[in-house]
Parts: C-alpha cells; structure tokens; sequence
C-alpha cells in the first residue's frame, strides 16, 4: 500500500471505535424508548428503535475513517484471496431469497417500507466498525488468523445489546452464534471479491430480510431461510482457512 495513511493503525484505535459504535447504538436505541421485541410492530418504531441509532452511527463512522484516513484499508483487499471459497456466501444469497419470497408484502404500508429500507444501513455501519476499521487496526499486529477470529467474534458480541433492549436472552445468545457464522461468511466476501463493499451490500440485505419476513403472516416456507443460512455458515467455517492461507495485508504507513 503506497499512500500514507494520517494516523498509523493501532489496536487500540480498532477497539476504541468498536466500543464507541456499540455504545452510540445503545444510547439512541434507549433514548427511543422502543424495546427491541417491538420494533416490528410500526414503521415509526422500527424507525426510530433501529433505523435513527444507524444513520447516527453512518455519520460518526464517516467522519472517524476520513480523519484517519483509512478509508482504502478499510474498504480494499491488497490482494484477494482464492475465489472459490465465494460458494458460502452465494448459499447466504440463497437465504435471503428466501426470505423475501416467504414476506407477507401485502402487510407492508409505505411507512414500515421506508424504514425497512432504512435498515440496508446496517450494513454500512457494522461492517465499516468490524471488518472495515477494527479488520485495519488488527492486521498492524495479529496474523490473520487472529484478524478473521476476533472481528467475527466482536461483531457477534455486539448483538448481546439486544438483550439490554428487551430481547430474550435465550434468542440473543442464538442469534450471537449465528452472527459469527454471518460474520464469518461477510469476511470471506471481503477476502474472495477484494472488497468490502460487497459484504456490505449482502449483509444490509440479509438484515432487511429477516426483518421483512417476521412483518405480518410468513410464507410456508418461511423457515428454511434459517437452515440454508445454516448451512452456509458451517460451510464458511469450513472454507475460511483457505481465505486466511497466504493473506499478508499488514500495512506499512507512515503516521
């Protein structure tokens, strides 16, 4: 990487964001006033339980990568991985489908739609926070190995806020695990394309998926959505050391 970056990437700066975007979330998320097992009731309460914590959080983020100057690192691969390993996520693609196929669009009123939308944010945000700017400061120190493991298990982690927000603890620890494996199939899609835009993109609609088939009365077929997900997880699991095989993108800038 030839640019000079205007601050030398840390752990401590990677695990500062971190903290600071799951803290941002929680306040606004709280400050709303709507608990997380009632966001799906109104578009107002998905608006301002989940939508207005990320666009908040969209901005912070923006502002913190340009004063760094990590925008590259964060967003680019020096070198991509092996492709083939892309088979996980494309099965993630797959779920996704099916859950948009299973929603009761007809239950849908422009309001609800329009934060629905508004959600696709997510995956600008904790994509951006984990393995966007946490996957920078890592690499100046941890082989990737280490890079993949702690970033998919600090982006599940952070789900356990929902627990705070009035969500079951059972399904929180549930949808913590199954987070990993998503988190694990989004870095794939950032070591096999060479960016991570894409995960991005696949993780804002994966989100808008789940959200949009749990409004109103599922399809039959709603619940494979799940199982394929599943699947597409463990084969991440499976695949990821292939990804991680070679990977030498520590970056060497001048702070």
């Amino acid at each position: 990487m030839t640019e000079t970056l205007k601050v030398r990437p840390r752990v401590w700066i990677g695990l500062a964001i971190y903290i600071g975007y799951v803290a941002v979330v929680f306040l606004v998320q709280q400050l709303s006033g709507v608990p997380y097992t009632e966001l799906g009731e109104s578009g107002g309460n998905l608006f301002l339980g989940a939508g207005l914590s990320l666009i908040v959080a969209a901005i912070l983020l923006a502002i913190t990568t340009t004063l760094l100057g990590w925008w590259r690192p964060a967003l680019r691969e020096q070198k991509r991985s092996v492709r083939w390993p892309i088979i996980a996520p494309i099965i993630m693609v797959v779920a996704l489908l099916i859950n948009l196929a299973s929603t009761d669009w007809a239950s849908y009123d422009g309001a609800f739609f329009a934060a629905s939308i508004v959600l696709i944010l997510v995956g600008f945000t904790e994509e951006l926070t984990t393995r966007g700017l946490l996957l920078t400061s890592l690499r100046s120190t941890l082989s990737e190995g280490w890079v993949w493991f702690l970033t998919s298990a600090l982006f599940a982690l952070m789900h356990l806020i929902n627990a705070a927000s009035g969500q079951a603890l059972l399904a929180t620890v549930q949808q913590v695990a199954f987070a990993f494996l998503g988190g694990t199939i989004f870095y794939i899609v950032r070591r096999t394309t060479g960016t991570l835009i894409w995960a991005m993109v696949l993780h804002g609609l994966w989100d808008f998926s789940t959200f949009a088939v749990l409004h109103g009365t599922p399809g039959p077929f709603a619940g494979f959505g799940s199982i394929v997900y599943l699947g597409a997880g463990v084969l991440a699991l499976i695949f990821v050391p292939f990804v991680i095989r070679g990977a030498n993108e520590k970056i060497g800038a001048r702070a």
